[in-house]
């Protein structure tokens, strides 16, 4: 299910006069004064918990692709693959003759931004496009395109060790991280020889894609183990992502480039396997959600709802409404909650979509929880604007990424639990 682009739900609540007793609150000395209103506050709200499985997760041009795959423990086999168009570096290359060029080499270059999990040792294979791909089609994690039988990646060159803490060496020259996969020189001089041949291939974009419709790159790592494995997060539209042509021509060393741009279409595909793992026991069964629910990127967003808030009186003002997720992570373990989840509910229990609230919970390390502040939605929910569907909580980078995240319920034998800590006055 998508979630909607934020919007601001509800209209700035009309400032109210209200008088009203000055509470005594126990420790007030050592409350931020910022956080004590002199209102009525109460933390023993009940909370439901679960997570609900999502089905159909939009990926084409997101701001960076994922590749990779990993066998996560409680969540299973995470597989990422991508799809991409390539355009021309420049219109009608002047390759000279070709019988003359020495092919050196021909690489792929994706530009990290990021990972997830370990850096193993992971096999590449890149492969070309039988189908074509739209800029104004929509994809989604679970599209996938045809593609020719040959892996351009070449054999013994596949398996390569990721580096994305580490500058990349090319040549002499340093520059950002770089994912390099080296592809078959036989499909770099098969481009040259096109280039060449008096045709129009490489007259516009237009014709070169008519003749080469793209990429899909993918991982193949057969032997992975429970523990091994990763997501890299590449940005493939940077300058540095490209797949060149290095060859020698006459002595002087030259290249050629393919670029991706934001002209290009592209598109994630995400294969989650949780057939057998707790959380796949959780969707069987959502009232195992009291001990401990889940989130996860391209799949499964967790849901919190809040009980008991019709026992609130109406003429209320909410002041603070601060919801304290904590979640089972060891600093310095590979699986990592992420620093942000986003937040959206169902403005009615007939919509189809969720809207998202605008709000961002952020990660507190120290505490191991996310931290919310849903002042604004209970005001809503009081005031009758909305229905209590509950809170959709999800990673913020939900079609970008490959973060999971295991959150206490409320019957965890964990210390911390998930609380709704509310402060309001009544006018």
């Amino acid at each position: 299910m998508k979630i909607q682009p934020t919007i601001y739900l509800f209209a700035i609540i009309a400032s109210i006069l209200f008088s009203c007793t000055k509470n005594k609150t126990l420790g007030k000395d050592v409350i931020d004064s910022s956080s004590y209103l002199n209102g009525i506050t109460i933390d023993t709200f009940d909370l439901i918990t679960y997570t609900i499985k999502e089905d159909s997760s939009i990926t084409d041009n997101a701001s960076n692709v994922v590749l990779g795959s990993y066998i996560d423990p409680k969540f299973g086999e995470f597989d990422a693959s991508f799809y991409t168009q390539l355009r021309l570096g420049g219109l009608n290359p002047d390759f000279g003759n070709p019988n003359t060029i020495q092919i050196d080499s021909f690489v792929l270059a994706l530009k990290y931004v990021g990972y997830y999990g370990d850096l193993s040792p992971q096999t590449f294979e890149v492969y070309e496009l039988n189908d074509t791909l739209n800029l104004n089609s929509t994809y989604y994690s679970f599209s996938s395109k045809n593609v020719k039988n040959t892996n351009w990646v070449p054999a013994g060159k596949e398996v390569i060790s990721p580096k994305p803490l580490s500058k990349t060496v090319i040549g002499n020259d340093t520059v950002d991280a770089q994912l390099r996969i080296p592809l078959d020189t036989n499909i770099a001089r098969n481009l040259i020889t096109e280039a060449t041949s008096g045709s129009s291939t490489f007259a516009s974009n237009d014709n070169f894609l008519n003749f080469f419709k793209g990429i899909k790159v993918k991982t193949n790592n057969v032997s992975q183990s429970t523990g091994q494995g990763a997501i890299f997060y590449l940005n493939i539209t940077d300058a540095a992502s490209k797949v060149t042509i290095y060859f020698t021509q006459a002595g002087n060393k030259k290249t050629y480039d393919f670029v991706i741009n934001s002209d290009c279409a592209d598109f994630t595909n995400v294969q989650i396997n949780n057939a057998g793992k707790p959380i796949d026991l959780l969707l069987q069964d959502s009232t195992k959600g009291i001990t401990e629910y889940y989130s996860q990127a391209f799949k499964h967003r967790a849901v919190v709802k809040i009980k008991n808030l019709e026992n609130l009186p109406q003429n209320i003002v909410i002041h603070r409404a601060d919801l304290t997720l904590p979640v089972q992570y060891q600093t310095g373990y590979r699986y990592k909650p992420g620093s942000s989840v986003s937040v959206a509910t169902k403005l009615k229990s007939t919509d189809k979509k969720y809207t998202s609230l605008g709000i961002i919970g952020e990660f507190i390390e120290s505490k191991k929880s996310f931290s919310l502040n849903l002042r604004t939605y209970i005001q809503a929910l009081i005031n009758e604007e909305i229905e209590n569907n509950g809170v959709i909580i999800s990673p913020r980078f939900f079609i970008n990424s490959s973060e999971r995240i295991v959150f206490n319920g409320k019957n965890t034998t964990n210390k911390s639990k998930p609380k709704l800590i509310l402060t309001y006055t009544i006018y």
